[in-house]
């Protein structure tokens, strides 16, 4: 414990974001930053607790509590409080490949389970973590460590997400040669392209992705496997294959008027907004929000990186569709600590839109019925009606809609960001893969092999969608059990 009495010494400050009516108008990074004595209150903050929940994970309930990744959080905060920087980094790297991209794009489930969060703010960890790794890459602490010697094992990796990324990470460690095969142009995945630059920016992920080259692993972008080679060619040339391309198939709103030109999946929209951004802002098509009264289905990060997006756009009108009730102030009897908070919050795009247009956008409770055309093909309005969750004789929690509360809404752009099913890539089929009734790989978890000799699965496309961090922590999992595959045993974490 860096401070006995921190806690009761210090407030919770986080790192704090630009202001909102500045920042829509640029692109960079949302954040700014703490100073180092304020990083170092935060860190006396922690209490070094018998049981430290934040890195005990668990889930209960789909949701997570603590770290997935077991990051070594109260040894780190000890350190960075007694300005011993150098050191906190090793401790944050020994469990975490990435800490820059958890650090800026994690919802902080160790926040949610700190022990001082019962009775107070909790410490402010993601910033803590966030601010160690941006400054070992200030300092030049964070190097290519390539492996000193090489097995002769050969292994590929489809996808470059966090999982996949995780997993070639651990197995270049172990000497072994990969090859990271990825569909897109750029390396990354859902890193890349799912999360908005002001979010996470891609320099930050570029320079990720140059240290991995440089310490030995090949990336092949551009080839998406199933489809420009077929999968059995990394079986018949790899001596193992993993599998971390994601859980990408959207889920649709199947109802009238769903044909109309204007209607995007969120992942769509976002995509091309990032490829504008990096390629060619000029020649690349996007789907614009500038001047359309836009319409986004669905809460989550995904539906809020909409919100954020339209708003840099320009929009004319921002609306935000959830079909779930409002969630509390404070953590109901129904969700006691340690278990993530759902409560009410407002996140980084709805702060955007509500500095501009006066109000938190999202709408609760409310069930979409049907889009309507102005008789050219395109969208311009759809309706809606509210809708009450109640509790059936099986003790199933169903929707019934409240008579009398249609309502009508213009919009030219409707953006759905209701989820995903599972994979869309022919990879497992080509490979016949087993699949579980979610359609995902199967593979048990802390095993990660598939019911096919030498090939594994690991993140979202084992799993379903899920955290960043959880993708961290499967495809290290994916890698050790690789590993002991290949060579009888492993070193592996």
């Amino acid at each position: 414990m860096g401070k006995p009495t921190g806690f009761m010494e210090f407030e919770r400050k986080e790192t704090p974001n630009r202001n909102p009516e500045e920042r829509v108008k640029d692109w960079d990074s949302l954040h700014e930053h703490l100073t180092t004595e304020e990083l170092q209150e935060q860190g006396a903050r922690c209490m070094d607790c018998g049981i430290p929940f934040c890195q005990t994970a668990e889930e209960k309930n789909g949701a997570s509590m603590g770290c997935p990744i077991h990051n070594l959080i109260p040894e780190w905060n000890h350190l960075v409080y007694n300005d011993k920087w150098e050191e906190a980094l090793h401790r944050l790297h020994k469990t975490n490949n990435f800490p820059e991209f958890t650090g800026r794009a994690c919802p902080a489930p160790c926040e949610g389970s700190c022990v001082l969060g019962i009775i107070e703010e909790p410490v402010a960890i993601k910033s803590i973590e966030q601010a160690i790794i941006d400054r070992g890459f200030e300092e030049g602490w964070v190097t290519p460590q390539p492996p000193e010697n090489r097995t002769d094992k050969e292994v590929a990796i489809v996808g470059s997400g966090p999982a996949g990324l995780a997993a070639a990470d651990q197995l270049n460690k172990a000497g072994h040669t990969l090859t990271v095969y990825e569909r897109d142009k750029r390396v990354g995945g859902l890193l890349m392209y799912g999360i908005p630059n002001m979010k996470l920016e891609k320099t930050v992920v570029d320079r990720r992705i140059n240290l991995m080259k440089e310490e030995g692993i090949n990336f092949v972008t551009g080839t998406e496997i199933g489809t420009d080679m077929h999968a059995t060619e990394l079986t018949d040339n790899y001596d193992a294959v993993i599998l971390a391309g994601g859980a990408t198939n959207p889920r649709d709103l199947e109802i009238e008027g769903r044909d109309l030109e204007g209607i995007h999946f969120a992942m769509e929209f976002l995509h091309a907004n990032v490829e504008k951004l990096l390629e060619d802002e000029h020649k690349n098509e996007f789907i614009s929000a500038k001047d359309k009264d836009v319409i986004v289905i669905g809460g989550g990060d995904t539906g809020t990186d909409c919100v954020s997006t339209s708003m840099r756009h320009g929009c004319n009108t921002l609306t935000q569709f959830e079909i779930m009730p409002k969630p509390p102030a404070s953590r109901g009897e129904e969700n006691p600590w340690p278990e993530w908070p759902h409560v009410y919050k407002v996140d980084y795009g709805q702060e955007e839109a509500k500095a501009r247009f006066g109000d938190d956008p999202r709408q609760y409770q409310v069930m979409t019925k049907k889009f309507l055309g102005d008789g050219n093909g395109n969208v311009k309005e759809l309706h809606t009606v509210e809708v009450e969750w109640k509790t059936n004789d099986d003790g199933q929690k169903v929707l019934e809609e409240v008579s009398g509360t249609e309502k009508v809404w213009k919009a030219d752009l409707v953006l759905l960001a209701m989820g995903f099913l599972g994979p869309e890539n022919p990879v497992l089929e080509q490979l016949e893969v087993e699949r579980d009734e979610r359609s995902n790989a199967k593979a048990p978890y802390d095993e990660y092999h598939t019911n096919v000799d030498g090939v594994f699965a690991a993140g979202d496309m084992r799993r379903g969608q899920s955290l960043i961090v959880w993708a961290i922590n499967e495809g290290r999992g994916a890698a050790r059990e690789c590993d002991r595959y290949l060579m009888g045993s492993t070193e592996l974490p």
